[in-house]
Formats: C-alpha cells, sequence, structure tokens
C-alpha cells in the first residue's frame, strides 16, 4: 500500500482537502498530515478539525505568520524534516498558498512526487499567490484542474498533457459534506435573530481590498448605498486586520451592518446558504456561493474563478460605490438555475483513484 502525505496550512485548504482526509480514512489508506500552522494556532485548528469531524493531523509545525520568505524557508525545512523521516510516496498540495509552496519544494527536494489539487487557476496579476499557483504546477507530477479552463491554463504554460486530469473541485465535496454537519450543529441564525433570506452577507479581507485605503472606502459606500437601496441587514463577520485597518483609517461601517467576530466554518455555511447574496472578496466563497445557489457579487477587479462569472452566479463589482450597488441590483433578482462549472461532489474520488491508479501501472 503506498503512503501518502497531505499538506496543509490553512483554513481553506483544510475545508477542500477534508473530502479527501475523509476518502483516506474510509478506504483505510496510509496517509498522514502535516499541518504548517500558516495562519492559526494548533489550538485553534484542533478545534476546527473536530468541529469538521476530522482526525487530527500527525504534525504541527506551529510556524505562524512571518514575511513571505521567512516564513516560506522555516516551512520548507519543518515539511522537509517530516517527509525525510516519514517517506511517502506522494505529497498532496492543494491551492496556492505558502504552505502548498513549501510542501512542493520540499516533496521536489527529497525526489517525492507531488500532486496538486486545485491547479491551474490564473488571474494573470503579479501577486504571491499566482507565483506559488505558477511554480507548484511546474513541480507536480498530478495535476487536478477543476474546470477545462484551468486545464487550458496549464496547457499554455507547456504542462504535459498527460499530467493533466480535469477533476471538477473540492469544494463542492466539502460544501455538500460540511453543510450536512452544519445543519446538525450551527445555530448561528437563530443567536443572530436571521431569517433565510433576508440579509445580505459581507467579507473583506483580502490585502487589496482592506489595506488600500481608497478601495476600502470605496466598499464601505458601496455598503451604504445597498443599505439604503434594500432596507436588509449586512452581516459582517469581520476578519481582524480588516478591523485593525478600519480603525486606524478612521473608516466606520454604516447603520444597518452587523460586525460580528469571526464565525467558524459551520457557521459560515449556514450564513452563506440563507443570505439573499453574498458580497465578498473571497475566492472560496465565490465558489461555495456557486454551489450553494446564492448569488455573489466581487468586490475585486479580477478573479482566478473566472467560470463564476461566466455562468452568470458571480459578478465582478471593483471598489466603486455605485458599481457595488448596480451588480447587487443585478444579483438579487437573478435566476439560480446555474450548472456547478465545479463538479458533482465526487471530486475527492476520481483524484484519488487517478493517484492511486498511477501507482498501480507501475507495478
Amino acid at each position: 500500500m503506498i503512503k501518502i502525505a497531505i499538506v496543509v496550512g490553512t483554513r481553506p485548504e483544510i475545508i477542500k482537502m477534508s473530502p479527501i482526509v475523509r476518502y483516506c480514512e474510509e478506504k483505510r489508506l496510509n496517509y498522514f498530515i502535516i499541518h504548517t500552522g500558516q495562519h492559526y494556532s494548533y489550538e485553534m485548528d484542533k478545534i476546527f478539525f473536530k468541529e469538521l469531524e476530522l482526525p487530527s493531523p500527525k504534525y504541527n509545525l506551529n510556524v505562524g505568520s512571518a514575511v513571505y520568505g521567512k516564513q516560506l524557508g522555516k516551512m520548507i525545512r519543518g515539511i522537509q524534516e517530516k517527509l525525510a523521516s516519514e517517506k511517502p510516496d506522494i505529497v498532496l498540495v492543494l491551492g496556492d498558498t505558502n504552505s502548498t509552496l513549501a510542501g512542493t519544494l520540499a516533496a521536489h527536494n527529497l525526489g517525492i512526487k507531488l500532486a496538486h489539487i486545485e491547479s491551474g487557476l490564473r488571474t494573470y496579476e503579479l501577486m504571491y499567490e499566482e507565483i506559488n499557483r505558477v511554480l507548484v504546477g511546474i513541480y507536480s507530477s498530478l495535476l487536478f484542474a477543476p474546470t477545462e479552463k484551468s486545464r487550458n491554463n496549464l496547457l499554455n504554460e507547456d504542462i504535459p498533457k498527460d499530467r493533466i486530469f480535469v477533476t471538477g473541485n473540492t469544494i463542492v465535496d466539502a460544501v455538500l459534506q460540511n453543510l450536512e454537519i452544519s445543519n446538525r450543529k450551527s445555530g448561528i441564525l437563530k443567536k443572530l435573530n436571521l431569517e433565510g433570506g433576508k440579509y445580505i452577507l459581507l467579507t473583506a479581507h483580502r490585502v487589496e481590498t482592506v489595506d488600500e485605503e481608497k478601495h476600502f472606502n470605496g466598499v464601505i459606500k458601496g455598503i451604504e448605498l445597498v443599505i439604503n437601496e434594500f432596507g436588509l441587514p449586512i452581516i459582517f463577520p469581520m476578519h481582524p486586520r480588516t478591523k485593525k485597518n478600519m480603525n486606524n483609517m478612521g473608516l466606520k461601517m454604516p447603520k444597518g451592518v452587523v460586525a460580528i467576530d469571526p464565525v467558524g466554518y459551520l457557521d459560515m455555511l449556514q450564513l452563506i446558504s440563507n443570505a439573499k447574496v453574498v458580497i465578498t472578496d473571497s475566492g472560496g466563497l465565490q465558489e461555495e456561493t456557486c454551489t450553494l445557489k446564492v448569488p455573489c457579487i466581487t468586490i475585486r477587479e479580477c478573479t482566478e474563478r473566472g467560470e463564476t462569472v461566466e455562468i452568470g452566479c458571480n459578478v465582478l463589482a471593483g471598489y466603486d460605490p455605485q458599481k457595488i450597488l448596480e451588480c447587487t441590483k443585478q444579483m438579487v433578482t437573478k435566476s439560480k438555475n446555474w450548472k456547478n462549472p465545479y463538479g458533482d461532489g465526487n471530486s475527492a474520488k476520481k483524484i484519488m483513484e487517478i493517484i492511486l491508479s498511477s501507482f498501480e501501472e507501475k507495478k
């Protein structure tokens, strides 16, 4: 039986890897998880794994936040040490985080086969995430593209076609699996006294949104226009850095915004699935709203989830207040009959069967 290493470092990675982990558990595969601790304390993430009913990681590196190069170096050393000890046959990474790149370079340094899940997403903008995506693709033996669009991006970068597999995105599996848990465990709507379809959900945390005062101020003014137009409360789970930046910039949220502390994933699933629309700068939420049939307004000027815009479940509003209002008007009445471009919820099974068969062929 082959031995599999799964590297994660952020909560979105854990969420999207959760169907892979559940498959490994169900099939009793020989696997282990390395958690870099890129964003959160291990104690917080132990609760997160428990909340999603997942086994705890075998290793936690407790790297924490740091400047790009320093954080990356610590993660590479830590991951490489564990891989050298465990000697897995393949390393699985997902997405575009520093943990993803660190797992990639550690595996490459040791000559271990690498699989990249959620491969081929591109904005063609110069940002750390884009650099990570491209580099991971170069070093990967197996690249699991969510869509044909992602596959074509990889082919255009001269990645050999026999390494690329279109499998859908495990976010669909994760949403469907974890929504069932959320329905059982979350009481967030009752706690906030909310009715389904009678509020708007807002999230904002990206550097280009909340570190740029002009952009952040534009979003706030746009939200005020939305409140005046629809009279619906806007629920805003506020990232700590977002709150800090708002205070430092002397900005204030308009009346009608209900700012709350960040919530767990199960609570967030309830807030997304019951919202009238979602206004966000999150890449993951663009996929989750697509899966949950909730119209999305993205407060960014570009997106690596272009498929959502193409099928009409998502629209790019940028940071202009009037455009945010106009896009919200458009999406509030949007028909929800779109077909999910990210698959039917069986991506993890497809991915793992391809991985396992790649070793069978060598026997």
